[in-house]
């Protein structure tokens, strides 16, 4: 293939493009003057090169397809049919340049009368209203050659093919050159002799005149030629190859000025520091030079969105806009060709499961023409791109339900997560909520592609999504891959680089300083401006030790964020920062997901680059984002089924109203927030914030407490079926790990007791009676009557949450209580010969209900007497005889703790404690 040839198959390509986007716009705006005139020049400029090159096959459609632009200058209106036709002809013509570069400048053989034929149809039948006039103005020329040719006066040229549609006959042209009025420019001297000649011979009133005030000097002349062929002249076209080995070459030289910088460390005193500290400045300009060389764009890899929008359109029958911002934001030109794929995909999937139907829409009051917004900008060494729609948002419930159903979790796991780490699996692979599979998506196939692709180039993705209101897709990628910024690190004697656009911050910790490593659950975190870190060491995160050999009083700290995930990663030492070259990984180590790449020190040392994505994915326990899966784990081994009830448990310290500290198990918490205090409203006499969708009641601890005037607001938020419950608090003191022993029993509403925690006294509060403060039918709270004598309980449930409210309530009246999660750990207990007062138990439980429970303990001659009350949701009276059936003693609502301590109270006041 020929130079010539190469240019034109890249310029013609860079002109497709335009002409794809511009022919959408024109769609939009027909009567824009300047993108049709863009338009008709690019069409125009290819068929011509087309003809000079002699490739019939592409000029023979451009100029149908230009034929039918030339329509629309003349005011024919602009319809959507032809639009679309005028883009199938550029997908053509990009198809015959892919085969024609493919067979090393040979155009390939074949027709495209179909395509052509409905172009000239539509050339042809545009302008219906002047068709007679056509016909008339053909006879005329008609008869207009006929005499010619019989006078003699011209030679008559005959065509050797038929005239195409918008085509006129060398004649037509020649008289039209002919009866053409010629304008000539004249040089300023040659124009002063003309204005001679015209003051001597006026009366020839044909020859060109050119005024004085017409004619400009000769040097501001000259001086506009040459500053025009300076414009012309400011770029050029370079091979992408050669751009490359450029790349490569300033690597390789910054490497060097790395391992010479690192010698004159060592050499204080060198002669070289000098020279070598301005070789690294000139290497420093050098490197940013060369990488901006390598910057494009954005837009560059937009510019096929607005077409793909326009055909999801019309297949998916929605009303859509596309709106781009930030399309001039430049990044590494490598980095844009990896996210064109994730982009298309993303914008597919917005269009197809984001945005409504129109008449969804419209129900839901909002425009029939949904909305996709596309944007860019750069944040601290990062491209942040985010595609974000109006349409429904994400459906939490059906994510479940699927997720559910492929295995990725469990019920226990997703009562404890979060919505932004449910939303997350739609990027596991195969996962998909749409009902039908389409030509657009539903097969579970783009979006685990779109996080892999955005991770192998060392990005993170995120989203949000309001119920009713849209999501939004948030990728985070790093400008450039060629040279990257890192900090350098040393674990277990070995020392590796971890990329600075993840690092967040270092603490350093050691035993006496202000901040030290704590364990929560056997955990290590770190207390960091009043937030609980997880933590994992960097020896024990690549299984170089393990955890009991390690150091834990003193080393440093990497705080690192991927994405809305921070964590703590434990080294030992950090060195310095320092640019690197990223070499990719070897074959056999690349199923290794805590490395990136690896890199040559200046010392020379080959070392590891750690993936920032790969720890997070290690963390994914620790990074969730709740405080239950930071220090709950019920997934434990067959023994931990049983919780034993005077265990240390994890306490939430705070104050509230006064000084005195008060106290709640963590377990009970879903989360501690910040409010600002302007988000605090109130409604029907009563305070409430926004809170994931849904308006939260605010409940104080002590009557007449109010929230703060300004600043930010810390509470407690309680969860439970849906529902949430703010408590409003002054002060999160501290989390502890110590026995709840309630010593004194507290006639108060409100505080089960008083308890020694940490060497002081401290106030249990009793959640039980704020939950209704909040909602009025969680349950009704009484004085517990803590007359009854100690017994000993065995209390089931399969929920976490309800074992952790009644336990507490259980002890506070004077039981001992027992606490398994199942009815086999039970059977177990039981079997062991542990002895018990009573047993209470859910009905609702997973794999053994209660009932069947109740019923196999009766048929055992041992426990024929033992006291059985059942605690069910749902209480009416067919499932109150079904439970007398099963052998209950007592049916008692779950929500109803006051009727449960009366119904204990009934069933041992005559002592009858039954032998296991």
């Amino acid at each position: 293939m020929d130079d010539l040839l190469r240019e034109f198959l890249t310029e013609t390509n860079e002109s497709l493009d335009v002409v794809d986007v511009e022919l959408v716009k024109f769609e939009q705006e027909p009567n824009n003057a300047t993108i049709l005139n863009n338009i008709f020049r690019l069409v125009h400029t290819i068929k011509g090169t087309c003809g000079f090159l002699g490739l019939p096959r592409l000029e023979a459609i451009a100029h149908a397809a230009e034929t039918l632009m030339g329509k629309f200058r003349d005011g024919v209106p602009v319809t959507h049919d032809a639009v679309t036709l005028v883009l199938a002809s550029i997908d053509r013509i990009k198809d015959i340049l892919a085969d024609l570069e493919a067979a090393n400048g040979t155009e390939p053989e074949g027709t495209d009368r179909d395509l052509i034929d409905q172009l000239e149809h539509l050339s042809l039948s545009a302008d219906n209203a002047d068709n007679a006039e056509i016909d008339e103005m053909a006879a005329a020329m008609a008869e207009e050659k006929a005499a010619e040719e019989a006078e003699g006066t011209d030679v008559y040229q005959v065509l050797e093919r038929p005239l195409r549609p918008g085509e006129v006959s060398l004649d037509e042209l020649e008289r039209a050159f002919q009866e053409a009025e010629v304008e000539i420019d004249l040089p300023v001297e040659a124009a002063e002799d003309v204005i001679e000649a015209a003051a001597e011979v006026p009366s020839k009133a044909a020859a060109p005149t050119v005024t004085r005030e017409e004619a400009k000097p000769k040097n501001p002349s000259s001086k506009g030629k040459a500053s025009q062929q300076g414009v012309s002249n400011q770029s050029i076209r370079v091979n992408v190859e050669t751009l490359e080995h450029l790349m490569t070459m300033v690597s390789e030289l910054v490497l060097t000025r790395n391992q010479l910088l690192e010698i004159v460390r060592r050499h204080e005193d060198s002669e070289f520091k000098v020279p070598l500290q301005r070789l690294s400045n000139v290497t420093g300009e050098l490197q940013e030079g060369v990488m901006k060389t390598r910057m494009q764009p954005i837009g560059n890899a937009w510019q096929k969105l607005p077409r793909i929008v326009r055909d999801l359109s019309q297949e998916l029958d929605k009303p859509i806009g596309l709106e781009m911002i930030g399309a001039e934001t430049e990044l590494d030109r490598q980095v844009l060709e990896l996210i064109k794929d994730p982009l298309t995909h993303m914008i597919r999937n917005s269009a197809d499961h984001g945005l409504e139907e129109p008449a969804d829409r419209i129900a839901a009051g909002k425009p029939e023409k949904g909305l996709i917004t596309l944007s860019a900008y750069h944040e601290g060494g990062h491209i942040i791109i985010e595609v974000k729609d109006d349409g429904r948002g994400l459906d939490i419930e059906r994510i479940k339900e699927k997720a559910l159903r492929n295995g990725v979790t469990t019920e226990a796991e997703l009562e404890k997560m979060p919505d932004q780490q449910i939303y997350k699996f739609i990027f596991a692979a195969g996962f998909s909520t749409a009902t039908n599979v389409t030509s657009v998506s539903g097969r579970g196939v783009g979006m685990d592609v779109v996080r892999n692709n955005v991770e192998l180039i060392g990005g993170s993705i995120d989203l949000r999504s309001t119920p009713g209101k849209g999501s939004s897709f948030i990728i985070k990628i790093p400008l450039t891959l060629a040279i990257v910024s890192t900090l350098i690190v040393e674990a277990g004697g070995d020392r590796y680089a971890i990329p600075q656009l993840s690092v967040v911050e270092l603490v350093r910790v050691q035993s006496n300083s202000e901040h030290r490593i704590e364990r929560l659950k056997d955990r290590p975190v770190l207390r960091l401006r009043n937030k609980l870190l997880p933590l994992v060491h960097m020896s024990q995160l690549l299984g170089q030790a393990e955890e009991g050999d390690l150091d834990e009083d003193n080393g440093f700290i990497v705080v690192m964020q991927v994405g809305s995930q921070s964590f703590g990663v434990v080294v030992d030492g950090v060195f310095h920062t320092e640019e690197i070259v990223v070499k990719p990984m070897s074959s056999m180590l690349r199923n290794i997901n805590m490395f990136s790449g690896n890199t040559i020190l200046g010392d020379g040392a080959v070392i590891m680059i750690i993936d920032p994505n790969g720890v997070a994915s290690a963390m994914a326990s620790h990074a969730s984002g709740t405080l239950t899966d930071t220090f709950e784990d019920e997934q434990d081994s067959e023994e931990a089924l049983v919780v034993d009830a005077d265990a240390p448990i994890s306490l939430l310290l705070f104050r509230a109203g006064s000084e005195e500290p008060k106290a709640v198990p963590l377990s009970l918490v879903t989360r501690l927030e910040e409010f600002d205090v302007s988000k605090i409203e109130r409604s029907n006499g009563r305070d409430l914030v926004q809170y994931r969708g849904s308006l939260m009641p605010l409940v104080y601890v002590n009557e007449g407490d109010r929230h703060k005037s300004e600043g930010a607001q810390p509470m407690l938020v309680f969860s439970d079926n849906g529902r949430s419950m703010g408590l409003v608090v002054d002060q999160i003191v501290d989390i502890v790990e110590d026995r709840m022993s309630i010593e004194v029993v507290s006639e108060r509403p409100g505080v089960l007791g008083s308890a020694i925690i940490r060497e002081r006294a401290t106030e249990v509060i009793d959640l039980g009676y704020y939950l209704p403060l909040a909602f009025d039918d969680w349950f009704m709270r009484k004085e517990i009557d803590s007359a009854t004598k100690t017994r000993k309980l065995l209390f089931l449930d399969d929920s976490a949450f309800f074992r952790n409210m009644l336990t507490p309530v259980l002890k506070a009246a004077g039981y001992d209580v027992t606490v398994c999660s199942s009815a086999q750990s039970a059977y177990e207990l039981l079997e062991k010969g542990t002895e018990f007062s009573a047993i209470v138990t859910d009905i609702e439980m997973p794999t053994i209900s209660g009932h069947e429970f109740c019923e196999s303990l009766r048929r055992d001659t041992r426990f024929r007497h033992l006291p059985i009350i059942a605690l069910s949701a749902v209480v009416t009276p067919a499932s109150i005889e079904k439970g007398r059936q099963a052998g209950f003693d007592d049916y008692v609502a779950k929500f109803d703790r006051p009727g449960l301590l009366a119904a204990l109270k009934d069933v041992l006041t005559s002592d009858m404690g039954v032998a296991a």
